[in-house]
C-alpha cells in the first residue's frame, strides 16, 4: 500500500488524479473501472486487487451510478469526506461542462450540417443502447430464469407507464430473485472494507436517503426547483445497472411532462455518448433545458439531484457493508433486480430510442452499422458517435 502522507497533499493528490480520468475515461461505466483498476490498484496502490474487487462488488449491488460510486469511495478512503468530494469534482466536471454547453449552444443551431449533424446523435443513441442491453443481457441474463424476469420487467414496464412501471419492475424483479436465484449466488471474498464513516454517520446518511425520497414528492409542485429536485432525486435513487439504465427513468421524468422535446433528448444523449466521465451528466445537460429556471442553475441543481442519492446510500452502507454481504439472499435480490434492469432496458431501446430515431431504411442501416462498430470491430464508443453524427449529415432530411 502506497504511503498515506498529509491529508491536505492526498486530497490535492485525489482530485488531480480523477480530473485527469475525467478528461480520458471513455467507454462507460464497465471501462470507467477498468481505468480506476489501472491508476489506483497498479499504478498508484493505493488499495490491494481483493480490496478493489470489492469495492465494485458492493457499488454494483447499490443504485446509482457504479464506477462514480466506486471513484467517490476511492477517494473517501485516500483522503477522507474532502477527497470524496474532490473525486466527484474532477471525474464529472468536465463532461457536465461539455454537456451544458452543449445544451445552451443546441438551442442555436440550424441549417442542413447541424440538422444532420443532430439527427446522426438520435440515430447513434439506438446503437449505444441496443449494445448496453446486448451486453448486459449477456452477463445479468446467463440463465433462463433471469431471462424470464427480463421478460416479465418488459411486460410491467409496457402495461403500468412511467416511473411507476419502472420502479414496480424492479421490485418485482428483486423479489422473483429472492426465491428464484439463491443457486446463482456466489460466495464473497472475506476480506474487510475500512471506510472512515462511523455507524451513527451510515445511519444519519440512511435517513437523508429515504427522508428525500418521501418527502421531495410532497413538496414537488410548490416551485420549480423542486420539481426538478424530486425528478432526478428519484432518478438517481432508482437506477440498478449503471447509467445506461437512467434513461428511461428520465425520459419518463422529462419528456413525458413536456419538460424537453424528445428530439432533444435523444440529441443530448447521443452526444454524451462522445465524451469521457460519467454518463450521469447527460443530467447537467437536461437541467440547462429546463423551463422555469435559469440553464446554468437548473444543470447544477439537476447534475447534484441525480448523484446526490447513490452518494447517500453508499455511505450509509459501508458501516454495515461488511456484515450485510454474509447474508445469503442480498446476492439473489440483487440478481432478480438486475435482470429487471436488462428487461427495463430493453423496453427503452423501443420506446423513445428506436420509434423516435429510426424513421426510415436508411437510419436503420446507420444505427446497425453503429451497433456492428461497438460490438464486431469494437470501437470505442466516443468514435462511433463521431462517425455516426458526420454520416447524418448524408441522411435524408426527415
Amino acid at each position: 500500500m502506497a504511503d498515506q502522507g498529509p491529508v491536505r497533499g492526498r486530497i490535492s493528490e485525489v482530485f488531480w488524479a480523477f480530473l485527469a480520468l475525467g478528461l480520458t475515461s471513455f467507454g462507460g461505466p464497465v471501462a470507467h473501472l477498468g481505468y480506476f483498476r489501472t491508476a489506483f490498484v497498479e499504478r498508484r496502490q493505493w488499495l490491494t486487487e481483493s480490496a478493489y474487487a470489492d469495492l465494485v462488488a458492493l457499488c454494483q449491488f447499490l443504485p446509482g451510478p457504479a464506477s462514480s460510486q466506486v471513484g467517490f469511495a476511492l477517494g473517501l478512503m485516500r483522503a477522507g469526506p474532502w477527497g470524496a468530494a474532490m473525486a466527484w469534482l474532477a471525474f464529472t466536471l468536465p463532461s457536465a461542462i461539455v454537456l451544458v454547453l452543449f445544451a445552451l449552444g443546441a438551442a442555436v443551431l440550424d441549417g442542413p450540417i447541424a440538422s444532420g449533424i443532430v439527427h446522426g446523435l438520435k440515430v447513434v443513441a439506438v446503437a449505444i443502447v441496443a449494445h448496453a442491453v446486448w451486453g448486459m443481457a449477456r452477463n445479468l441474463c446467463p440463465d433462463k430464469t433471469r431471462v424470464g424476469i427480463a421478460l416479465a420487467a418488459v411486460f410491467t414496464v409496457v402495461l403500468v407507464s412511467g416511473p411507476l412501471g419502472q420502479v414496480s419492475a424492479i421490485v418485482l424483479g428483486g423479489l422473483a430473485g429472492l426465491a428464484l436465484c439463491r443457486d446463482s449466488a456466489v460466495a464473497t471474498p472475506s476480506e474487510s472494507l475500512h471506510f472512515p464513516v462511523t455507524r451513527k454517520a451510515g445511519m444519519v446518511a440512511l435517513g437523508l436517503f429515504g427522508g428525500l425520497l418521501i418527502v421531495l414528492p410532497l413538496l414537488a409542485g410548490m416551485a420549480a426547483w423542486l420539481d426538478i429536485a424530486d425528478a432526478f432525486y428519484r432518478s438517481g435513487a432508482l437506477v440498478f445497472g449503471g447509467g445506461h439504465v437512467v434513461l428511461p427513468l428520465l425520459e419518463a421524468e422529462v419528456v413525458q411532462t413536456g419538460w424537453v422535446t424528445s428530439d432533444a433528448f435523444l440529441t443530448g444523449y447521443g452526444a454524451a455518448q462522445a465524451i469521457p466521465g460519467p454518463l450521469f451528466t447527460f443530467a447537467a445537460y437536461l437541467g440547462a433545458l429546463l423551463p422555469g429556471i435559469n440553464g446554468l442553475l437548473g444543470a447544477l441543481l439537476a447534475l447534484l439531484a441525480i448523484f446526490i442519492p447513490g452518494f447517500l446510500l453508499l455511505v450509509g452502507v459501508l458501516p454495515f457493508w461488511n456484515q450485510f454481504r454474509q447474508w445469503g439472499s442480498a446476492q439473489a435480490l440483487m440478481r432478480g433486480a438486475n435482470a429487471a434492469v436488462v428487461g427495463i432496458l430493453g423496453a427503452a431501446l423501443y420506446q423513445p430510442v428506436w420509434t423516435s430515431a429510426i424513421i426510415g431504411p436508411y437510419e436503420f442501416v446507420l444505427a446497425l452499422t453503429g451497433f456492428l462498430l461497438l460490438t464486431v470491430w469494437k470501437l470505442p464508443a466516443w468514435m462511433v458517435v463521431a462517425i455516426v453524427a458526420f454520416a447524418g449529415i448524408f441522411l435524408p432530411t426527415p
